[in-house]
């Protein structure tokens, strides 16, 4: 079996979509990350390639030329006051980049209602054939991987995924039989990086590692193996590694290469 590895977002930030995308190609992945939506509301306005259709364009020709699909697309908050329908552009844009998954947060503390609007969300993004997968993040209001598979099985979208990314997963306790847990039809892809061993676990320290605080796979503390062991193995690595240091000290193509070099000893060892 071939495992597929999607080059995330954060790993090459500094990238246009398109350069992304020919990255990408050039150092083995088969998939790219894009970001159209902002993670933080700083007031930071939606990226270009949402709203500039030169950038779009751009971004299409070099999936064309490469042969590069768009693993998953960024980010989708799901806040108390949301209105899924408000997001009919952005489901526009992931499809027409031929997307796959949609990295969704959920920033409601009010399961009942957040329940809700996941589902109104999924149900909305089946139709243009995207898969809706919930990050468990310690700082949100889904605090980890049984509360992200309680308010995905209770919308019960087919679609409907979680997503389980090593750092969050190590900082909510590290629990394997909690990912175990996760049926495999409710798993699209997994995100992959590593991470100092100590850390500040106030909401500000978890949010710094992990908007520019990890380590390629195998460089950190995390028990990358079982978690590895615990997912399924026909599913897409996404090889996340947002890290300020590493982007001073690196090119892209660097980053890019040695993140999947890692990852891929992560598995091969985890296998």
């Amino acid at each position: 079996m071939t495992r597929q590895f999607g080059l995330a977002f954060l790993t090459v930030a500094d990238l246009s979509p398109a350069a992304a995308i020919r990255v990408a190609a050039e150092t083995g992945y088969s998939t790219v990350g894009l970001r159209l939506l902002p993670a933080a509301a700083s007031g930071e306005g939606p990226y270009p390639v949402l709203t500039d259709r030169a950038v779009l364009a751009e971004a299409q020709s070099a999936l064309d030329n490469t042969g590069v699909k768009v693993g998953d697309v960024e980010i989708v908050r799901l806040k108390p006051e949301t209105r899924p329908e408000d997001f009919l552009p952005f489901l526009e844009c992931a499809q027409a980049l031929g997307a796959a998954n949609i990295l969704v947060a959920g920033d409601d503390t009010e399961h009942g209602r957040l329940i809700q609007t996941f589902a109104a969300f999924a149900e909305l993004a089946a139709r243009y054939e995207l898969t809706a997968d919930l990050e468990f993040m310690p700082w949100t209001g889904v605090r980890n991987a049984a509360e992200a598979l309680a308010i995905v099985d209770a919308a019960g979208q087919p679609n409907g995924g979680v997503l389980a990314d090593a750092l969050h997963w190590d900082r909510t306790g590290g629990d394997i039989e909690e990912l175990r847990r996760i049926p495999r039809e409710r798993i699209h892809y997994f995100q992959l990086c590593d991470a100092p061993r100590d850390y500040d676990p106030s909401d500000a320290g978890l949010i710094s590692i992990a908007r520019g605080g990890r380590l390629f796979p195998g460089d950190g503390g995390i028990d990358l193996r079982s978690f590895v062991r615990a997912l399924p193995a026909d599913v897409p690595v996404s090889v996340e590694v947002a890290s300020v240091d590493l982007m001073k000290r690196l090119t892209p193509r660097e980053r890019a290469e040695r993140g999947l070099a890692s990852a891929r000893r992560v598995i091969q060892y985890s296998e």
